[in-house]
């Protein structure tokens, strides 16, 4: 067993942006139609399709409020979507030949120093396993390696 998992924004948060609750920033997400060429809804982690409707919003993923609490752009389907279950494999939408940022975290929310890294897509989950072979990682984030925008999420599987 990997004791990893792959998660994306919570379902019921989702909802709510997706009915027009504000975001971080006290924004009602903004709509726009989708012209292609890749943008990734962080819920179903599937790629929006040209012509679909999709919510553009300020996003923390972080429950706490620190210097470390990044926020950033996210895009989400406009109309409700399934969340993404296949919890046990990185994402298919992002392709072999891409790379994202890993960064892990602790329990307080705050970046272990040392654990970023530029990790191409096939190698995520062996680095996200090495990175967890320290303690103090309570999770870690998958960024943009281009943007830094928040992707999704990996946790640790507690047995």
């Amino acid at each position: 067993m990997k004791n990893i998992e792959y998660t994306p924004l919570p379902t019921q948060q989702v909802r709510a942006l997706q009915q027009g609750e504000k975001d971080i920033h006290g924004n009602v997400p903004e709509v726009h139609v989708s012209p292609g060429g890749g943008l990734p809804c962080r819920h179903c982690l599937e790629h929006i399709s040209v012509g679909d409707k999709f919510l553009i919003l300020s996003y923390k993923p972080f429950e706490t409020t620190q210097p470390y609490a990044e926020q950033g752009p996210i895009f989400l389907h406009a109309d409700p979507c399934m969340p993404y279950e296949t919890q046990d494999k990185v994402p298919s939408m992002y392709g072999e030949n891409e790379r994202l940022i890993l960064r892990g975290y602790g329990g307080d929310e705050r970046i272990i120093y040392g654990t970023g890294k530029v990790v191409d897509v096939p190698n995520i989950e062996s680095e996200a396993l090495h990175m967890f072979q320290d303690k103090n990682v309570a999770f870690i984030h998958a960024r943009s390696s281009t943007n830094n925008c928040f992707q999704f999420r990996i946790n640790r599987i507690q047995i």
